[in-house]
This record gives C-alpha cells, sequence and structure tokens, in this order.
C-alpha cells in the first residue's frame, strides 16, 4: 500500500477479512467431515501437496517480483517527469530577461503561459493514467475510505483553466491529449525562437526536455496499455486455489496421527488435538493468498487503488513547485490534494 505511514498488520486482517473468514469456515467443515462423520477418506498424502505448495511459492513470488518491477518503474517515470519538469520552466525562465529590471509584461505573460500549459500536460497526463482498461480491478479496501481525484472530476473541468479556448479545444478533439499539449509547447517554443525572444541554443535545449517528457509518457504508457500476462497472473490463482483445497485434505491426518500419540500420556488434550488444524491450515492458506492478492493489486500501478504510484499527489506536488518559480499569485496555485486515511492517490 502507498500509504505515508506503516501499514498495521491490523489493516492486513481486515484487508483480507472475507477471505480469512472463508478459510476457517472450510478447514472447520474439512475437520468436521473427518472427525465428526467419520469420513476418512477425505484424505491425501502430504508429500505431494508440500510439493505442489513449493511450486505455488516460487510461481507466487516471480508474479510478485514481476508486479514490483512495474510499480518501481513507474515510479521511476514519475520521478523523472518531476525532474523534468522542474528543469524545463526555470530553463524557461532564464532563458528570458526576467532577473533585469526591464523585463516586459510580455515576456512574464509568455512563461506563464507555457506554465500553464505544462501543468495542462501533468493533468492530462494523470487522466490519461487513470482511464479504465478491461483488465484491470481496482482491490478496493471497503474498511478505509479514500479518495481518487481522477474519479470525481472530469478532465475538461481540471484542465481548461490552464488553456485558451483555442487550445483547449485543438486538445479535447485528440485522442492522445496530453502528446497534443507537448505538439503546442513545441510550436510555441519554436515561434518564440522565430521572434528572437529564445536563443537558438536554447531552443535546442528546452526540444530535449520536450522529447525527454514525451520518451517519460511513453514509458508510462506502455505499462499502462500492456497488461501483466495473464499467463502468469491466472496460472498463480489457479494454483494458489488448487493448494488451497488440498491442504486441509492433507494435514487433518498428519494432526490425527499426532493426536494418537499424545493421547497415549495425556487422552483429552489426545481427543481433540486433530482440532488444532484449523488455525495451523488457515494461517497457511491466509499467508499464500494474501501473497497472490498483493502481486495482483500491483499488476496495475495506475488503476486508481490504493496500492498505485500516487500520481495525483506527485502531479499536483510538480503544479505547485512550478507555479511558485514563476511566482505565481499563491491564490491562484491549487492546494495539496487531501490525504484521506494516510493514503496518497
Amino acid at each position: 500500500m502507498y500509504i505515508q505511514r506503516r501499514f498495521p498488520f491490523k489493516s492486513v486482517l481486515i484487508w483480507t477479512k472475507r477471505e480469512l473468514i472463508f478459510f476457517v469456515i472450510f478447514s472447520s467443515l474439512i475437520t468436521t467431515l473427518y472427525e465428526v462423520l467419520n469420513i476418512k477418506w477425505l484424505q491425501v498424502p502430504l508429500a505431494p501437496v508440500a510439493l505442489v505448495g513449493t511450486a505455488v511459492a516460487f510461481m507466487v513470488g516471480f508474479q510478485n517480483n514481476a508486479a514490483y518491477d512495474r510499480i518501481w518503474e513507474a515510479r521511476k517515470i514519475w520521478g523523472g517527469i518531476v525532474n523534468t519538469s522542474r528543469s524545463l520552466i526555470i530553463t524557461v525562465k532564464d532563458s528570458f530577461y526576467m532577473h533585469r529590471s526591464e523585463a516586459s509584461k510580455d515576456e512574464r505573460e509568455t512563461l506563464r503561459v507555457i506554465t500553464n500549459r505544462h501543468v495542462a500536460w501533468l493533468t492530462a497526463l494523470r487522466y490519461a493514467m487513470r482511464a479504465k482498461k478491461p483488465w484491470e480491478t481496482t482491490y478496493e479496501m471497503k474498511k478505509f475510505q479514500y479518495s481518487t481525484p481522477e474519479f470525481e472530476t472530469s478532465l475538461e473541468e481540471e484542465m481548461e483553466p490552464y488553456l485558451s479556448a483555442e487550445e483547449f479545444a485543438y486538445v479535447m478533439s485528440k485522442d492522445n491529449k496530453p502528446n497534443a499539449i507537448i505538439s503546442l509547447q513545441s510550436k510555441h517554443l519554436r515561434e518564440l525562437t522565430d521572434q528572437k525572444k529564445l536563443w537558438d541554443f536554447s531552443l535546442l535545449n528546452l526540444q530535449q526536455m520536450l522529447q525527454e517528457l514525451t520518451a517519460l509518457q511513453g514509458k508510462a504508457e506502455r505499462i499502462k496499455n500492456f497488461p501483466y500476462p495473464k499467463q502468469y497472473g491466472s496460472i498463480g490463482y489457479h494454483f494458489v486455489h488448487i493448494f488451497m483445497w488440498l491442504l486441509p485434505m492433507a494435514i487433518i491426518p498428519t494432526f490425527a496421527l499426532t493426536g494418537v500419540e499424545i493421547a497415549k500420556t495425556n487422552p483429552f488434550i489426545g481427543e481433540y488435538f486433530v482440532w488444532l488444524n484449523i488455525p495451523f491450515t488457515v494461517i497457511v492458506i491466509w499467508v499464500f493468498n494474501t501473497m497472490l492478492r498483493i502481486g495482483l493489486a500491483g499488476e496495475n500501478p495506475f488503476e486508481g487503488s490504493p496500492n498505485d504510484v500516487p500520481i495525483s499527489n506527485i502531479s499536483r506536488g510538480i503544479t505547485r513547485d512550478i507555479l511558485q518559480i514563476i511566482e505565481e499569485d499563491p491564490e491562484n496555485i491549487p492546494e495539496p490534494f487531501e490525504n484521506m486515511n494516510n493514503i496518497q492517490m
């Protein structure tokens, strides 16, 4: 979970409460059939089940590593967006003559337009990353309230204040809106150079930054538009459930035999020892299932769940930074997003 403070064990139990209750009922049912109704054939050898468990552990471990790699790559991409965005606006600002007293009002307004256009790009990109894909499943924590800004306000409402009416209409007519905004930014910088307001060398430097932003956008889109291969995710899911169904039938006979041995010295404990398999079985199944869920929840780092890379907070942080760089009126600088229950989005 991308949560600001340490994620407590209690929260993990709440997150998996529904499955945990099912595991207790399932283990108790199998034990009742075996011990109370005397259905002794309801058992399998422990060794094959242990081999299955070993294979499942490797599969789930592989899946979790792959999911973590996707999350970490996504976080590095947005870290690159943070650095390049700041550098872009600082470079644009210093390419004019803002430090001189005779700096024209037109230059300041031009800087403001470029900065606002970049804020629009950040907004369009985060909305594109939150767009729902058929393979995405949001693993919500029902007991924990959290807010995903992109699901509460529209892209048009968020982006329109940062673009002119003409540019807004142009961007909204395109499928890839972030790419359209980068195109407008490049065109504007070229025009400023033609007007001798920017040096040619400055244009080359700024174009390199736009190329870097375009590359970072493409990397983010690659993660968003290419799902984690389902042959790995599906196999891991089915393997865990096969192991889950077999495990009680392998552990119960083992506890029953142990109870027979204990009954020789302590008849009371030995008679009921078989029922102790329930907590042990539940713990093993719960661990495997929770590891599976962690992997599944991390496959899509932009889908809008508490497990995601917090692109909303990152984007808003960049917005505040670059608007402060150009000394925008504090009243026009948006406040940070509110993080409900310390969950960053």
